[in-house]
């Protein structure tokens, strides 16, 4: 179930949403309740135009789409953490992140610190805002035209783009 609260709501009409959900539940069910910022997902268009592009060059460089997502990833900026971890708690830390999706990415160098590493933890393209979803295209694009593979004009990418920011 979804309760859409706008920006400056009342709070007491917030309240009877809340409680009309409520009321509504089941009492022999355990519920968990999330509050999130409600936020456009972006173009289907976009995301698939992307994948396209990693699978082409997938089959072009004899690479997993995965591997070369996961390398993208690592240059478009704005797009990690940067932490200073014990060293026993790196593996447990990585692991975790890792498991989110394939593109939460970590890398581990070492530290100055006795005992710690350096953990950089990259964001999966799944929380992007436009723009940076915008430089993982662009650079996707990039490795295509250095490989010779064929992609969008710039008319079409500038449609492409048009559409996902009307939907942000």
């Amino acid at each position: 179930m979804r309760i859409q609260i706008q920006k400056n709501a009342d709070a007491y009409e917030v309240m009877a949403k809340v409680s009309n959900l409520l009321k509504s539940l089941d009492a022999e069910k355990e519920y968990t309740i999330e509050i999130k910022e409600d936020k456009q997902k972006r173009s289907l268009n976009a995301n698939n135009y992307f994948w396209a592009l990693c699978d082409k060059l997938a089959e072009k460089l004899n690479i997993a789409s995965t591997d070369i997502y996961r390398d993208l990833i690592k240059n478009i900026g704005g797009n990690n953490v940067i932490l200073c971890l014990k060293k026993e708690a790196v593996d447990k830390f990585c692991k975790s992140w890792r498991s989110r999706g394939k593109g939460w990415v970590t890398e581990v160098s070492d530290s100055k610190l006795d005992g710690c590493k350096i953990v950089t933890a990259y964001y999966g393209s799944s929380t992007y805002d436009t723009a940076q979803m915008s430089r993982l295209i662009e650079l996707v694009i990039q490795e295509c035209k250095q490989q010779d593979i064929e992609t969008w004009t710039p008319e079409q990418l500038a449609r492409l783009c048009e559409e996902w920011k009307s939907n942000q």
